[in-house]
């Protein structure tokens, strides 16, 4: 059965950000995900874990300047410095945490992809990769919808999947996010049966197709895809990357529905 975890956030907004691991537990999550660790101390959101029972299963590496518009800079050549000191801080943050796999984010470009951001950003993932995997963590990329993020350089599967291979590190891997490959491209179940059994994917994520609310509301049948990572006995997390309608535990219907439970 899939499992899921809290991406805090998204979810649980109506709590400061570190009573949202209380909530999360509560709610009977047993793993939480986010964007960035960075702003508080690793040993503090490690009792936070430790307090609620929960794991720490992604959070983002350092991403540029977040707040002036950046969303990663591993394609952007000239930043290489930036890049490896922090994925150091990155896995800093992994060993304290206890947590597998950290998303590097590739960041937006202009139209015209030059080959020197690909260059870049393959020499910047196999750097990381192989600093990662002497710490026993794996670096994941995410393709990203233009919608949501346009100019973001990783948009597709297939793009990806060939990236991967590329570098060759097997601890590199794909983060792929359902609702990011519904809006570019589709065609859920035949990705899931053509990616989860290569063994490069390393991390499921879900929400609502086209407003990101809860995963039962619009495009997606999620009993069926869920269903599906089922069959393929995908055995990895599913964060629930999406922005609840109203508070968020009201809105969790639709995992007791899956579950057939009342956890």
């Amino acid at each position: 059965m899939p499992r899921f975890a809290a991406n805090l956030s998204m979810m649980y907004t109506e709590h400061d950000f570190l009573d949202r691991f209380a909530a999360a537990a509560a709610d009977g999550f047993e793993a939480v995900e986010y964007l960035f660790p960075y702003p508080y101390d690793a040993t503090e959101l490690r009792r936070r874990l430790d307090d609620h029972g929960l794991r720490q299963v992604l959070f983002n590496a350092p991403p540029g300047a977040w707040e002036s518009g950046e969303r990663g800079i591993a394609a952007l050549p000239g930043r290489e410095a930036e890049v490896r000191s922090g994925i150091g801080r990155a896995l800093e943050y992994a060993a304290e945490l206890g947590c597998p796999r950290v998303h590097v984010m590739a960041g937006l470009v202009g139209p015209g992809d030059s080959a020197e951001h690909r260059d870049t950003y393959l020499a910047n993932l196999a750097w990381a990769a192989e600093r990662a995997a002497a710490a026993g963590v794996d670096i994941l990329i995410e393709p990203i919808n233009g919608r949501d993020m346009p100019g973001y350089f990783l948009n597709r599967q297939s793009e990806a999947h060939t990236v991967v291979r590329e570098v060759g590190a097997p601890n590199l891997k794909v983060q792929l996010d359902l609702y990011h490959c519904q809006i570019v491209e589709g065609d859920l179940t035949t990705t899931l049966r053509r990616d989860l059994p290569t063994g490069r994917v390393g991390h499921l994520q879900i929400a609502g197709v086209p407003d990101r609310h809860e995963p039962d509301r619009g495009e997606l049948d999620i009993r069926h895809l869920f269903g599906v990572i089922d069959d393929l006995g995908f055995g990895g997390w599913i964060g629930c990357e999406y922005i609840p309608r109203a508070g968020t535990s009201e809105g969790l219907g639709w995992r007791h529905d899956y579950r057939g439970d009342n956890a």
